[in-house]
């Protein structure tokens, strides 16, 4: 079972989830805006991509924070923190895979490769 974990307003999250419906593949939409997301999942989608991949520094969410908040976030923890605080912080989508993180973002050739 495929879940795009995502925002539905999200341009990027609209690209993949037409890919997977014009692929005729299976899957549900988890809105983490909506429905959330724990720090569980948070940390293994940084186990699998990395922390400064899955936290999006070229979002407006990004830039909308704080110096600060920015400088402060210096390894995963503290990625995470801002992650949960702000979900929209979150590269876009993450696809799961039977419960594993496989991709983030969108790139139409990655999705072929990994998903047919």
């Amino acid at each position: 079972m495929i879940t795009a974990y995502g925002i539905p307003n999200c341009n990027t999250v609209k690209k993949a989830v037409t890919w997977l419906k014009d692929q005729e593949l299976p899957y549900t939409f988890h809105d983490f805006k909506k429905q959330g997301v724990t720090a569980e999942q948070l940390n293994n989608w940084c186990a699998v991509f990395g922390w400064e991949k899955v936290l999006n520094k070229k979002g407006t969410t990004w830039r909308k924070l704080s110096q600060e908040e920015q400088d402060g976030v210096k390894d995963q923890g503290s990625a995470v923190a801002i992650m949960l605080a702000n979900p929209s912080s979150i590269k876009r989508p993450v696809i799961e895979q039977d419960g594993k993180a496989i991709l983030i973002g969108f790139q139409e050739e990655e999705y072929a490769d990994i998903l047919r």
